[in-house]
């Protein structure tokens, strides 16, 4: 009985992650265009950290449904699932960090040109 309720829990628990995450992508993804549209500078980086956060709670549903898989090959497709989003979110990451990194130098350098024509 207590082992139905867990699977429950977990179930739902899963479907509601999966939801989640998908729903900040879209998000992220509509909102990104829109700013692409009006040309804004940090497009790149707002449309990454919402796939990067998009990512991570279809991630936490995965790992949730560990605990309802009773099969090796299950357990084989789930940790496959896993690495490639964990994957990809450390690609995601990286290249949030070079964006932001490239933003601060060229902010640095319009400062110093401002500075240099004074």
């Amino acid at each position: 009985m207590m082992e139905a309720i867990l699977h429950n829990i977990a179930n739902m628990a899963i479907v509601l992650f999966e939801f989640i995450g998908v729903g900040i992508i879209i998000y992220s993804g509509i909102r990104g265009f829109i700013k692409w549209l009006r040309r804004a500078g940090d497009t790149k980086i707002y449309l990454a950290k919402g796939l990067a956060m998009g990512l991570e709670f279809k991630m936490g549903s995965e790992i949730l449904r560990t605990v309802v898989v009773r099969e090796w090959k299950e357990i084989g497709i789930v940790a496959g699932i896993i690495a490639l989003r964990a994957a990809l979110t450390f690609l995601i990451h990286w290249e949030i960090k070079e964006e932001e990194r490239t933003s601060e130098q060229e902010s640095e350098d319009k400062k110093s040109a401002a500075e240099a024509e004074k």
